[in-house]
């Protein structure tokens, strides 16, 4: 079970940043966190709720809180990055954060409504409002998932080739409805319009882990058959199968999870509304000009 709580992962995230350069993905930094904690493969995968682990879900709240104290800050390319603050700061004191930021976002909170107050039982309520966009996307994504991995297999396997489709692979044919552990489809995927590559993808509507085993079985089915191999799953993927899929002097197999798969499907515009709501504020200085 993973024991570790938001706030004892502040330090980690910090010098894990400072490990890779002063910036990160998202995936970058779990991994170093995970070298530096010294995780087994139980703590990794311990499921927090749907596709999100314990550990990636309480890494979002310490990348969050990190940010509103001033030392980190991140792109809308997902990239996280340490601040100037970031970089001196030689000791991480949680509780002066954890202070901070609750100070802040309750202060922020007599700003809203009456009625919203009223809905707001706790401070966590109070952080998922003011600070959890990263965190509040989980909200979303795992009722996503959760009918994705409801769906027919044969309808997820459509789903995939019109999700290919819209990343720009042409010539995209579901192969065959039975005997799930194959290929299920193939592609080609023009680079630049000049170089082409034909593809083949495997969709796994998975509650579970993919594992290793899997990618091996994969790949062996792909050579001579393909220059590329895709793997989707509404599930996620073991430690080792991910290593298993970039291992040296083996064709490199891409994998996309389940989140990353709900996020691509809302880039695209496939099955996901955006709602913008529209603030008013008033300039109280502009009316003191006349």
């Amino acid at each position: 079970m993973f024991k570790y709580s938001y706030n004892q992962l502040f330090e980690p995230t910090i010098h894990s940043l400072k490990q890779l350069g002063g910036s990160g993905s998202i995936d970058e930094i779990e991994e170093k966190v995970i070298e530096i904690l010294h995780l087994t493969e139980a703590e990794i995968n311990d499921i927090h709720r749907g596709n999100t682990t314990k550990l990636e879900y309480r890494l979002a709240w310490a990348r969050t809180y990190l940010k509103r104290y001033g030392l980190l800050d991140n792109s809308a390319r997902g990239i996280w990055a340490l601040t100037e603050k970031g970089f001196k700061d030689q000791k991480i004191d949680d509780l002066e954060i954890r202070q901070f930021v609750s100070k802040a976002v309750k202060s922020l909170s007599h700003c809203k409504s009456q009625d919203l107050q009223q809905d707001i039982q706790n401070e966590e309520d109070i952080l998922e409002l003011e600070l959890g966009d990263e965190v509040s996307e989980l909200t979303w994504q795992e009722e996503l998932l959760d009918i994705l991995k409801k769906i027919h297999p044969q309808a997820f396997e459509r789903l995939c080739q019109r999700f290919l489709r819209e990343l720009g692979f042409i010539n995209v044919e579901v192969t065959q409805y039975s005997n799930d552990g194959g290929i299920d489809g193939k592609g080609v995927i023009r680079l630049g319009g000049v170089m082409s590559f034909h593809v083949v993808f495997q969709a796994k509507r998975y509650k579970d882990s993919v594992s290793a085993s899997i990618v091996r079985d994969f790949r062996g089915a792909m050579i001579g058959r393909a220059d590329k191999g895709v793997i989707i799953t509404t599930g996620t993927f073991t430690r080792e199968a991910k290593k298993e899929a970039q291992r040296d002097g083996a064709p490199p197999i891409d994998l996309i999870d389940g989140n990353d798969f709900v996020s691509k499907l809302r880039e695209l515009n496939l099955g996901i509304n955006i709602e913008l709501v529209e603030k008013v504020n008033v300039n109280k200085e502009w009316f003191e000009n006349f």
